[in-house]
């Protein structure tokens, strides 16, 4: 949430806000994307993929792959759990799975030919590094073994079979959450259940003026439990919050405040609040106040429990992604609730709401909706159905003659993917080269060249609910071409993205002379001193794209010693169309923004003028300190400045909502490089039209380049030399492969149109292993909306 004051805190001090322009300037672009925005809200609806932030970075393998295409082609009613790595949306709309094999290709060779693999890059949102495997994949996807569920309810519904008593089948608990004892995230409701219930949730109409929290895409078992119980009153205007009483997971109350209502109040509900006149009037406490005070101190994954939880959260306006409502664990037959305070007396022994009393006591029914909450998580469905059935759903469990007599064991099923989803009238497909897979001839077809493949595909009257498709063309091409050649072609290629040429230098310039100047830009990767007879120069080669990029921003045409120095890009043949490759990466990271924390020493050679043998001395963006050594000067100590993600959020939340930040934090060092994620493309927008008074306060910013996927850009590269590079000319095998390249992705994109609406599709780069060491492959995904 915005600050409401006029002024915020940050490193100690008092700042004023910066650029109060860019907050018209956001105004402005919501207004005109608004009926945008609401056009394409259904959409959210659909089934969609994310990786988890803490796996983004991390290569994933063929068994977490094939864990992902059981999970969006059998999901929980199967007893198949999310993936470990990545959550999958909606799983229950998925209509079909579609995966593509491209054999020989690597992620170099995906970045390497960026510009021409349009389809790819612009419709595949999800991207992570695949990790080559020793094994065939596709036989590997199709011998693989689904886990076979333990809960009863799951082998009763697809085996027939049950251990269960009849009146325990088809109780109502048993039915939605089976018997299995689970972590808390199998009682969280899903966001569709959420929508059809008219809870809050985050871009659907009537809750545009309602404050999210911030809050993690996904929460684990480990996540913390808050019990939360809010009063109201009667205004003018409906129902208003008057009382929020929330307590953590060892059951401390940690807020408990009263709440001033905007409106005249015209009943307080005494009787049932607890609330009077006399308590309100000097309440000061606003609605407002209490939204901040618990979009601070509930943690991002915290989950919020309840009784009827929605009418709280109606209350205080709040929108929370991740909750767990009592009257939904505990439920009755067509759909009616329990009371808390009848759920709590059967279940914890213990008397609430009393006559006695008068009113509600909000901390009390909070901790009473978390105890029963936390008393259901350890217990699981089955037993708590056991041991209250009688007191809490008033009838006994009375078995019958069929539940007396054994049951005939069930012969045992396969459990190979194809075998389990066949179970399912599922049908299965695999397209390609003739290899030796688990999977019925019948559903086999065999070619040669990818052409084939995908035209037989595409000619079939009806997709299959599991395609395969193997592509071996390209493989064959570069096996032609000498493989570690190519390899090596691509990664210098994609190296020469993060270096810069500096100079002509004041003679006798030292590599850590150099460093200092450049560091203020992004991390450095290797520095090599090109010397000539004449003039000094430097090679500088950045860990990130955006740190070359801002050195060549800003520090091209830095005066020393009263020479200017020229800081630019190679001119190798290979970076022609370099500008071109940044423009496309800078718009596919629309929302994320590139910011490096300056120290002081830094900060005062943004704007420093000085006089130089009778000339003005401009330095835009270097280390001061270099410059005054450089230029004989002695240089003032200089003043460290931290960076954290909370004064991060802090200056950059002024712009529009931040929804992540990650540091980049160099061994035994602060960290002065952040990637900051904006919710929406205007903040970041905003952010860069106020990039002058960002540099006041100390920042340099610019837009995010390198994939979000990427630890860093020399994570797609091997090392090459500046020799190597510069003899790196275009041969007619790099025109060749950028031909077959763009034949590829015209073919994909013809492929994604044919599938059905609402089809997982995957693309997976498989990249190779050879003695010249491992190339990462890419894994592609994205599920289609449009037919």
């Amino acid at each position: 949430m915005e600050p409401s004051s006029a002024e915020v805190t940050c490193n100690g001090r008092k700042r004023k806000r910066i650029a109060p322009a860019a907050h018209e300037e956001v105004k402005r672009l919501k207004t005109e994307e608004g009926d945008e925005t609401l056009e394409s809200e259904p959409s959210s609806r659909s089934p969609r993929i994310s990786v988890l932030p803490d796996r983004l970075q991390q290569p994933i393998t063929a068994n977490d792959l094939t864990e992902l295409l059981h999970y969006a082609a059998l999901g929980k009613t199967a007893g198949v759990e999310q993936p470990s790595w990545c959550r999958l949306h909606h799983q229950k709309k998925v209509k079909a799975v579609n995966v593509v094999m491209i054999e020989g290709l690597t992620q170099s060779h995906f970045y390497k030919h960026y510009l021409t693999l349009q389809h790819l890059r612009t419709n595949y949102s999800t991207r992570v590094t695949f990790t080559p495997s020793s094994t065939d994949l596709a036989s590997g996807i199709f011998s693989s073994e689904v886990p076979e569920s333990d809960d009863p309810s799951v082998s009763q519904r697809h085996n027939g079979s049950s251990d269960l008593p009849k009146g325990l089948r088809i109780h109502p608990v048993i039915t939605k959450f089976g018997t299995k004892r689970r972590g808390l995230t199998a009682y969280v409701l899903p966001e569709e259940e959420m929508v059809k219930k008219r809870w809050p949730v985050k871009g659907m109409p009537d809750f545009q003026d309602f404050v999210c929290t911030d809050s993690v895409d996904c929460v684990t078992d480990s996540s913390p439990l808050y019990g939360l119980d809010c009063e109201m009153c009667l205004t003018e205007k409906g129902n208003e919050l008057a009382r929020v009483s929330l307590v953590d997971s060892d059951g401390k109350c940690v807020v408990d405040e009263l709440v001033k209502p905007p409106n005249r109040i015209i009943n307080h509900f005494t009787r049932f609040s607890g609330i009077t006149a006399a308590m309100l009037r000097p309440i000061t406490t606003t609605l407002r106040n209490v939204q901040t005070r618990l979009k601070t101190l509930l943690p991002s994954d915290a989950v919020l429990v309840g009784h009827s939880l929605n009418n709280d959260l109606v209350a205080l306006k709040l929108i929370h992604p991740h909750v767990i409502d009592t009257s939904l664990l505990y439920r009755r037959e067509f759909g009616q609730r329990f009371k808390l305070k009848v759920i709590t007396e059967s279940v914890l022994n213990r008397q609430i709401q009393t006559e006695e009393k008068t009113g509600h006591n909000p901390i009390e029914d909070a901790l009473a909706a978390l105890e029963l909450a936390q008393y259901f998580i350890k217990k699981g469905p089955r037993q708590v159905v056991e041991l209250h059935m009688e007191e809490l759903w008033g009838y006994r469990i009375i078995k019958e003659p069929e539940d007396l007599a054994p049951a005939e064991p069930a012969p045992p099923q396969s459990q190979r993917f194809p075998d389990v989803l066949q179970r399912h009238g599922r049908s299965v497909a695999f397209l390609g080269k003739r290899s030796d897979i688990a999977l019925d001839l019948s559903n086999q077809q065999w070619f040669n060249s990818d052409k084939e493949v995908l035209a037989s595909f595409r000619g079939q009257t009806r997709c299959p609910f599991l395609s395969v498709l193997q592509l071996p063309s390209l493989s064959s091409h570069l096996k032609k071409s000498f493989p570690h050649l190519e390899q090596q072609r691509v990664c210098a290629h994609l190296r020469d993205l993060c270096v810069v040429l500096a100079g002509p230098l004041p003679a006798g310039s030292s590599e850590q002379e150099v460093r200092r100047l450049f560091r203020c830009c992004g991390p450095l990767r290797n520095i090599k001193m090109l010397n000539t007879t004449v003039r000094v120069h430097a090679e500088v080669e950045f860990e990130l794209l955006e740190g070359a990029e801002l050195a060549v921003k800003t520090l091209n045409g830095l005066n020393m010693q009263g020479q200017s120095i020229k800081v630019q890009r190679p001119v190798y043949e290979s970076m022609l169309d370099a500008d071109l490759t940044l423009d496309a990466l800078m718009c596919d990271n629309n929302t994320h923004l590139y910011a490096v924390k300056l120290n002081s020493s830094m900060a005062d050679s943004v704007h420093i003028s000085e006089r130089v043998n009778g000339h003005t001395l401009n330095a835009k963006c270097s280390d001061v300190a270099s410059v005054q050594k450089v230029n004989g000067q002695h240089s003032q100590p200089k003043t460290k400045s931290k960076l954290s993600e909370e004064t991060v959020r802090e200056t950059f939340g002024l712009f529009g909502s931040v929804e992540r930040v990650a540091l980049l934090q160099q061994s035994g060092k602060h960290a002065r490089h952040a990637i900051i994620r904006f919710e929406s493309s205007e903040g970041k927008r905003a952010a860069l039209s106020s990039s002058e008074d960002l540099r006041k306060e100390n920042y340099l910013v610019c837009p995010s380049l390198t994939p979000h996927h990427l630890p860093s850009w020399t994570a797609v590269t091997t090392p090459t030399t500046s020799e190597e590079r510069s003899h790196m000319h275009i041969s007619s095998q790099d025109e060749e492969m950028d031909l077959l390249m763009g034949k590829l992705d015209r073919r994909l994109q013809k492929l994604f149109r044919y599938l059905p609406e609402g089809t997982l599709s995957v693309v997976v780069l498989l990249g190779h292993t050879s003695d010249h060491g491992l190339f990462p492959g890419l894994c592609l995904m994205e599920v289609n909306q449009e037919s």
